[in-house]
């Protein structure tokens, strides 16, 4: 880390008083002593909250920082409610780089100039963010579409940035009381992977162009289409999109949109990327989503920056679903065994501890009308509960969390009045119906018996193998062993003997094609004949 960038962060950590929001009655005296004696203690405290101030000082180190911000804003299972609040307002706003290097990377990445692949192309960035801006485009062909350009130089700005974060959080782990409970360097990791990942917009068209795919005949969803042709790492071209922001709540109304079923309709489309294709848009903030115009009954949401997705395989499709439902049906003892059941907290956990942990945070969430109530919440609130018993959260559940939340939230500012569970509950019940349903049943058989198919021949020596007594089984394995090692040094044996056959075959054309080589043999003693003779023997008889 350089000299420069450390004295940066310890300018803001003393302007923000940053030091003042850890625990310093349970540091250990070293640290206790470096607080006290550092230089931030002769600066004032701003009259702001703790998450206030940790938010500036984020927003002060940069764009890497509030993006990490915003991700902490999703780890609401770690974190106070204040402070992820604060964090979430945390905005990815950067001026744009020149437009002159805009152009140099889509010409250096296309092979072509701007001019020969665009009919026209607007210079003034629409938008701009950290990692990448945007700009407006027509095609020769005439379509209009926007083309993202990751910003020149970003990889090597983030790669010191995270090595920097990786230091902290060895920090955090070694020094503060909750830092193992709060497993900073596996954040810093999920942030490392979730990053770089954005980075590559070859991945990021692959993800628009599967979720348009999953919902190509749907009225409620539109994805725009992705143009490969002009596509690279580090450029996407993507049909440019015309719509309502989800936000702008007077222009709905202007145009008379049944909001009731907009709000409905967001939570439909959760669900079902969640459950019915296990691949959802896990970063639906208000400046990713839109709203079509000229469909004021029949709303449809319009998604854009498909770089972050979620995904779940059966096992947790399953348990997820089963886990809603006992939520739903207030049944504790049923979501405590699931999560016991499925290995999201371990075998040992002492499932009537769990109940009474569960029924303690849900009950009085549940004493409310179940219109107020926030279900996104309520799964912060079991995912906090679970990891007092070593519940490890995996990051595809925590990216469920933070887009579950997002959907609540919007669906509530567009229709205050949204019951999530009666919208939610319904589905759930019909996709489990569904999932065990024949046909369903019969689908699954039919894609996995290509597989059972082609281990069939194996069968019965697996069969043979599971039915033996272990010690049986044990001396059967050294038998083969034992077999598998006679096999081998046979082989070994029978080429060395070739190599010393040919060697005497090598010698024995020496002596017939070489005249002088036969004079001096027969001028040799018959002694020393039959001695050569005896070696050849043994060479070619030796082991």
């Amino acid at each position: 880390m350089g000299l420069r960038r450390l004295l940066a962060i310890l300018i803001i950590v003393c302007r923000y008083r940053i030091d003042l929001l850890l625990p310093q009655d349970k540091l250990p005296l070293r640290l206790r002593l470096l607080l006290r004696c550092g230089p931030w203690r002769l600066c004032p405290a701003p009259a702001l909250s703790r998450g206030q101030r940790l938010r500036l000082a984020l927003e002060s180190l940069g764009p890497i920082f509030i993006k990490f911000g915003q991700l902490l804003s999703t780890r609401r299972d770690l974190l106070p409610d204040d402070i992820a609040e604060e964090l979430a307002l945390l905005q990815d706003r950067v001026p744009p780089f020149p437009s002159d290097q805009a152009v140099a990377v889509i010409e250096k990445a296309l092979g072509q100039s701007v001019d020969d692949v665009f009919a026209s192309f607007d210079r003034d960035a629409l938008a701009s963010a950290s990692i990448a801006q945007v700009h407006c485009a027509t095609l020769k062909t005439g379509e209009q579409v926007v083309v993202k350009v990751v910003r020149p130089g970003i990889e090597t700005t983030i790669g010191k940035d995270i090595q920097l974060m990786q230091s902290i959080a060895r920090i955090v782990r070694r020094h503060l009381p909750d830092g193992r409970r709060l497993r900073p360097e596996e954040v810093v990791e999920d942030y490392r992977h979730t990053i770089y990942d954005e980075l590559d917009l070859q991945r990021e068209g692959a993800n628009t162009s599967q979720l348009r795919r999953n919902f190509a005949a749907s009225d409620i969803l539109y994805v725009p289409e992705v143009y490969w042709d002009y596509t690279r790492r580090n450029v996407l071209v993507i049909e440019r999109i015309h719509g309502i922001p989800v936000t702008d709540v007077e222009t709905l109304n202007a145009q008379g949109t049944d909001m009731k079923k907009l709000a409905e309709r967001g939570v439909e489309i959760f669900f079902t990327q969640v459950f019915r294709d296990s691949f959802f848009h896990a970063d639906m903030h208000p400046g990713n989503i839109f709203v079509a115009e000229g469909r004021p009954q029949s709303p449809q949401y319009i998604a854009i920056d498909c770089a972050i997705i979620g995904s779940l395989s059966d096992f947790d499709q399953y348990y997820l679903a089963r886990n809603l439902l006992a939520i739903f049906q207030r049944n504790y003892r049923e979501v405590a065994e699931l999560h016991v059941e499925c290995g999201w907290v371990p075998p040992h956990t002492k499932v009537h501890e769990f109940e009474a942990a569960i029924r303690s945070v849900s009950e009085p969430i549940f004493e409310k009308p179940l219109s107020e109530i926030s279900f996104g919440q309520l799964l912060v609130y079991l995912f906090q509960t679970a990891r007092r018993f070593d519940m490890e959260v995996q990051p595809s559940l925590v990216l469920l969390q933070k887009t579950l939340l997002n959907v609540e939230g919007l669906g509530r500012q567009l229709y205050p009045q949204l019951d999530l569970w009666a919208t939610a509950m319904p589905f759930l019940e019909r996709w489990i119906r569904d999932r065990y349903s024949p046909q369903s049943m019969l689908k699954r058989v039919g894609h996995r018996l290509p597989g059972w198919l082609e281990q069939l021949p194996q069968l019965p020596e697996t069969l043979l193998e599971r039915g033996q007594p272990p010690q049986q089984a044990q001396n059967d394995a050294l038998r083969l062993q034992l077999q598998q090692a006679e096999k081998q040094a046979e082989q070994r044996d029978r080429r060395a003997r070739n190599q010393r056959l040919g060697i005497v075959a090598l010698l024995a054309a020496a002596l017939i094609a070489d005249p002088e080589i036969s004079l001096g043999l027969q001028s040799l003693p018959t002694a020393s004949l039959a001695l050569l003779g005896a070696g050849l023997y043994f060479l070619i008889r030796s082991r």
